[in-house]
């Protein structure tokens, strides 16, 4: 009986035939051809491994290229891919067996087979994919088969193959699956490749019938704990922006995940065998394996980009993958946007599938019921028509259920009510019963009220609204919605896909109203606290973002669907109108604080009016807090809550008071008083010098505290020395940095050229000429992440401005080699556009740049418009993630607005070169 195999079979559905990928019988020959003239052993294996070499390139060129002409045929392509592995690990295995350790009488404890383990073994390889291999023996191994095992892993190795391996007896590999479950994961999907068979089939039953019969519900817990840690490592999140095709939750791991369970309990030969053994309707393995196809061709794709074994979309990678799948501009989106959103539509999907599969388990008591959703005793009553099954809800009887349609939304609110988790068949009815949501339902009033019940009545609305969003519920009820599902923002900025933004957003604004963020949000808890319309805030929040991925202004067109939708979820004529406003200026305070100079009294005059009342001052303040907050992680801190906290009391003041209590006089006197109070220990003669020698905005523009430190600085200041004052400013999770010298001409660039030197990024300046001469220019700034400079780094931040200011350091020299944009960062487009807004301050112009974020960037700006004579009063800057809008308070060198249209166009010329010279710096 012949037991011992050249070489694998080949595998049906390949993306080519397997002589187009690898041809084992001519390679063999050519290599047999040329071992004799072969020295000793190490040059066979180097004439082996350039033999094998030639052969790895021609076939990984010729899927390739096969796999760019059908880029989304993944599921053939792996399997060539492996293929072409099988063949390589054959013949290696053959010439160091019979060619470079021949053995003319082998005894039967030097038999030996070769196998593929983990993803190997399932014949599932992306192009640089690692290489398991188990080599099995019938007993302890020989030095004979460590010498043939070692030369043909020099063989691999040199072939630049990622190889894991492992050497063992049947018997090893019982005792160590038993110990470890990873071992016994690999061992699930051993697949034989070449040797001596019946070692493998061995293998195979014993592992069957003395390992994996009766440990099923250990194997489930430990890989559901698996996945669980998987999961927290990579986030927790289905929406990470970047994320990990193979581990992320969604991703490639927990679909084989499914299947190691499936395979494990019934012994499944394929995904396909989860039907037939019940753990999955014949749709959902459809979609089982169109998501799987889907992430697998995004995984070859991103092998293939980057030349190695990469699983991470990361955003320069996910602009090519989505070009390499066909994807294109259209709708006012990037062909990046509408892949990623399919994306995280396949991603979700994976979820329910999973949701389906554990509850399945379940039902089978595969798996202990309390430890796998770790479930705590409730003792809350469900309505009739409800059941508790494994501590979730279920339902009677589903038929006599869904025979009233509004029971589509009241199973939410009854989950909501007694605190339950739906079951999973639930879920599963649920899906199958969408196309009852139609027309009639998604205006009837009491379904509306329901809906309205979910958002206002229980306290936590996320829930509901998370899992009808995941069901397709939400979609379905609100068509409007439907656009936003998964659509992801290809930005730094936006940390979730828009409906998770949204969901995210309702959950703050009710954890604000459960009274959790009283410290971090004193304001907008207080504003709740008294009381709004809550109908109006919730729905509000619900819409703002729901005219995203469109040509058109989204806050336009949201207000415009807003309008439409609102007296159908039951809102009157005034609500309706209110929710609009809201939608249509969902940015306005968040622009208001962020772009403009809150120390000029024509910024908060101008809001003041555009708000009209306190009733919308307060719902939009508390819209804003949520839509901040809700971006992401970290992008809420203090320097925005200090900025939005002093626009809401001026604006407040301003509303209540009359605009005139925002007089620039009375600001004058008030910070004049306040700095005398501070400054008790002066004499009268000083007071009187420091309180005259400032102009009017200086007294408007300064909290007291700066106004006292620059007093300190300008006492006896000489006209050749420079004075600095570095001090966290908590507050405002920023550093404050003072600066006093004489004046001269470009004093903003230089200081602006000093702190990016230090690698300072500035998030607002202010910058004042006094009445004899000097210039006094605060700076507030942020290290790399975004906190105040640790107070051990002030002094050596002081000197090294010092050094550039006086100049021994030349910042646009020093800069060149600093300005660079971040390799994963550089597809991002953000056009540049450039406004000369003349009505936002009584005193100065507005230049407002709106542009790609890069370290350089502030010191260009501010260079180009001191060189063409233009005078910086200050200077706000908002960064949004890799872009960036700064705005800048000028004036001409007479100083006046620049009105005339010619002056405007010939500057925002030379703005635009710096910018273009400067990103084309920064690419490198």
């Amino acid at each position: 009986m012949q037991t011992d195999r050249f070489f694998p079979d080949e595998p049906p559905g390949m993306i080519l035939p397997g002589p187009q990928i690898i041809d084992p019988a001519p390679l063999r020959a050519a290599i047999l051809a040329d071992l004799p003239a072969a020295a000793d052993p190490r040059a066979a294996r180097a004439a082996t491994v350039r033999h094998l070499a030639e052969a790895r390139a021609r076939g990984n060129a010729a899927l390739a290229a096969a796999f760019a002409a059908r880029p989304h045929d993944a599921r053939a392509m792996i399997r060539a891919q492996a293929h072409l592995t099988d063949i390589l690990v054959a013949i290696a295995f053959d010439i160091a067996r019979h060619h470079l350790h021949p053995l003319a009488n082998p005894t039967e404890a030097e038999r030996m087979a070769v196998l593929a383990v983990g993803g190997f073994g399932r014949a599932e390889m992306a192009p640089y994919s690692d290489v398991d291999l188990l080599f099995l023996t019938p007993w302890k191994i020989t030095p004979w088969a460590e010498s043939v095992i070692e030369s043909m892993l020099y063989i691999l190795w040199d072939l630049k193959l990622k190889v894991g391996h492992a050497s063992r007896t049947v018997k090893d590999c019982l005792r160590l699956g038993r110990e470890d479950i990873t071992i016994r994961t690999a061992l699930l999907e051993h697949r034989f490749i070449a040797g001596f068979e019946p070692l493998a089939l061995d293998l195979g039953d014993r592992l069957w019938g003395e390992l994996f019969r009766n440990t099923g519900p250990e194997f489930i817990e430990a890989k559901l704990a698996e996945r669980a840690e998987r999961h927290r490592r990579q986030g927790g999140q289905r929406y990470v922006l970047e994320p990990n095709v193979k581990e992320g939750k969604g991703g490639l791991r927990d679909l084989q995940t499914l299947y190691w369970i499936g395979k494990y309990l019934n012994r499944v030969s394929s995904a396909e065998g989860l039907v037939a053994a019940g753990l999955l309707a014949r749709e959902e393995f459809d979609d089982f394996t169109r998501a799987e196809d889907f992430l697998w061709a995004v995984r070859c794709h991103l092998h293939l980009i980057t030349g190695r074994a990469m699983d991470q979309l990361t955003f320069d990678l996910q602009v090519e993958v989505a070009a390499r799948l066909g994807y294109d501009d259209k709708a006012g989106r990037r062909a990046v946007e509408h892949f990623m959103q399919d994306y995280f539509r396949h991603a979700t999907r994976v979820g329910e599938l999973t949701r389906v599969f554990l509850t399945e388990l379940e039902a089978r008591h595969a798996k202990p019921e309390a430890s796998l959703f770790g479930i705590f005793k409730r003792t809350k009553r469900v309505k009739p028509g409800y059941k508790l099954v494994q501590g979730r809800l279920d339902l009677t009887d589903p038929r006599r259920f869904f025979a009233d349609k509004l029971n589509l939304l009241r199973v939410f609110e009854e989950a909501l009510r007694t605190g339950y988790l739906l079951h999973p068949n639930v879920m599963r009815q649920i899906t199958a019963r969408l196309d009852l949501i139609d027309e009639e339902m998604q205006s009837d009033p009491e379904a509306v009220q329901i809906f309205l019940d979910l958002l206002l009545k229980h306290g936590n609305p996320e829930r509901a609204l998370r899992r009808m969003n995941e069901l397709g519920v939400l979609a379905a009820f609100i068509p409007e919605f439907e656009p936003v599902v998964a659509m992801m923002q290809f930005n730094v900025y936006h940390h979730y896909t828009v409906d998770e933004h949204i969901i995210q957003c309702i959950s703050i604004l009710a954890q604000i109203e459960r009274g959790e963020l009283l410290e971090e949000l004193p304001v907008a808890s207080g504003i709740l606290k008294a009381g709004v319309n809550r109908k109006v805030i919730y729905v509000a929040l619900f819409l703002h973002d729901i005219g995203k991925g469109r040509p058109e202004d989204h806050s336009i067109l949201g207000a415009q669907i807003a309008r439409r939708l609102c007296p159908r979820l039951g809102l009157t004529a005034e609500e309706t109108e209110t929710v609009e406003w809201l939608v249509r200026y969902h940015l306005l305070m968040s622009d208001t604080a962020q772009k403009r100079d809150l120390g000029d009294p024509r910024t908060v005059r101008d809001f003041a009016k555009a708000v009209k009342s306190r009733k919308r001052l307060d719902l939009l303040t508390v819209l804003t807090v949520c839509d901040i907050r809700g971006v992401g992680p970290g992008t809420w801190n203090n320097w925005k809550a200090m900025l939005l906290r002093s626009l809401y009391g001026q604006t407040a003041d301003a509303l209540e008071g009359g605009l005139e209590t925002l007089n620039r006089e009375n600001r004058e006197d008030e910070a004049k008083r306040a700095l005398r109070e501070r400054l008790a220990d002066w004499s009268a003669a000083d007071l009187r010098h420091e309180t005259s020698r400032h102009y009017a905005p200086y007294w408007q523009g300064l909290p007291t505290d700066s106004h006292v430190v620059f007093a300190r600085l300008l006492k006896d200041l000489p006209d050749s020395d420079i004075r600095i004052d570095l001090h966290p400013d908590d507050g405002r999770d920023a550093t404050r940095a003072c600066f006093a010298l004489a004046d001269h001409p470009g004093i903003f660039s230089r200081l602006a050229g000093a702190l990016a030197l230090v690698g300072a990024n500035v998030v607002d300046a202010r910058t004042y000429t006094s009445k004899d001469g000097y210039a006094t220019a605060v700076f507030w700034v942020q290290d790399s992440e975004g906190k105040p400079y640790e107070v051990a780094r002030l002094p050596r931040l002081s000197q090294m401005i010092r050094k550039t200011l006086n100049g021994e350091v030349v910042a646009r020299d020093a800069l060149k080699d600093r300005d660079k944009v971040k390799k994963r960062e550089r597809e991002f487009r953000f056009p540049t556009h450039i406004t000369f807004d003349n009505e936002g301050s009584d005193i100065y112009t507005i230049i407002e740049v709106d542009t790609r974020d890069r370290p350089g960037l502030l010191y260009d700006l501010t260079r180009t418009l001191a060189n063409n004579n233009i005078y910086i009063a200050s200077a706000v800057i908002a960064t949004f993630g890799a872009q960036v809008v700064d705005s800048f308070y000028v004036k001409d060198m007479f100083g006046l607005k620049l009105h005339a249209r010619a002056k405007q166009e010939a500057l925002e010329k030379k703005l635009r070169q710096a910018i273009a010279e400067g990103a084309e710096r920064a690419q490198g």
